[in-house]
């Protein structure tokens, strides 16, 4: 497995700046976020540490040279939007948005796209289904035509009011992602697996890495609090971040030696990414880095040297 962070958590560094952080902390990789330029409409979002509107292959050089100079690698190119909103002309924007990174991944030699597979939050999952089939047979085609894989992250996105109560996101737990590659089958369609999500939930986050172990093509490595003793006031219908609290890894429940065990049984050898959501280290650049400093050394005991 290679060790790697999500970028979305130093916004304020150029792209060089993060490649040289990554390789004086001998990262092996880095989740390179891609949004288009403009203001962040939720947190974590909106962070462009590769621009792909316009990207052209002499912009690819200079990004391949500057991380084969660092030793550093990409493990993927990064955007987390809502292809599924209501509004369909929100949604196109964003469905253009990641062909646009499926043609710089081609072009950078990264063969992964991390996002979401979306969701209008006020519908169930079967009233979903139609218009996911129709968004995503002719994206994950448009993939496999470039040599790039998708990788569907499994946050449930539904944690502010606005997301409820159904979530902007699909693709939330085992029997919605068995659906999904049933009805999608292409070998070019993956999870970015975050066990975090599944500690919130109240579910094993270690049982589905077997049964889907073809199907995990990168990892986000993030922890998670449960407070069982909010849970008892407020029941699992509030909104989560109401009864749990994101972390460090090794600073919250999951027991990590146990998970990259199993997922290493299981065969994968992929990236491994940190992602910082943790509050209490984001009061400053230095902190922030700082974080991932920290998760790295913690992490690194579980992982092998090679």
């Amino acid at each position: 497995m290679q060790l790697g962070f999500v970028s979305a958590i130093l916004p304020d560094l150029s792209l060089e700046e993060v490649v040289k952080f990554a390789a004086q902390e001998r990262f092996d990789c880095v989740e390179v976020m891609c949004w288009p330029l403009g203001k962040a409409e939720r947190r974590y979002a909106g962070v462009t540490h590769i621009n792909v509107d316009g990207f052209t292959p002499d912009d690819a050089r200079r990004v391949c040279d500057l991380f084969d100079e660092a030793g550093v690698n990409i493990s993927a190119l990064g955007y987390y939007p809502n292809p599924l909103t209501p509004d369909p002309t929100e949604a196109e924007v964003y469905i253009a948005h990641i062909r646009k990174m499926i043609l710089a991944a081609e072009m950078l030699g990264v063969d992964l796209v991390n996002t979401f597979i979306g969701r209008d939050w006020t519908r169930s999952v079967d009233e979903n289904w139609p218009r996911f089939l129709e968004v995503w047979r002719p994206l994950i085609q448009f993939a496999k035509d470039h040599g790039v894989n998708i990788g569907i992250e499994n946050c449930p996105m539904l944690f502010t009011r606005d997301e409820w109560p159904g979530g902007k996101n699909l693709a939330t737990a085992p029997v919605i992602w068995r659906r999904m590659f049933t009805d999608i089958p292409s070998p070019n369609f993956g999870l970015n697996y975050d066990p975090s999500h599944l500690v919130w939930q109240r579910m094993d986050y270690c049982k589905p890495l077997w049964e889907f172990q073809d199907r995990i093509f990168h990892v986000h490595a993030k922890d998670a609090r449960l407070d069982q003793e909010r849970l008892d006031e407020v029941g699992i219908l509030a909104t989560p971040l109401q009864y749990h609290t994101p972390k460090l890894p090794g600073l919250g429940d999951i027991n990590w030696g146990r998970f990259l065990s199993v997922l290493g049984d299981a065969g994968y050898r992929g990236p491994v990414c940190i992602e910082v959501e943790d509050r209490i280290y984001e009061g400053s650049l230095a902190s922030r880095q700082a974080a991932l400093s920290q998760s790295a050394r913690y992490l690194r005991q579980f992982m092998s040297a090679e």
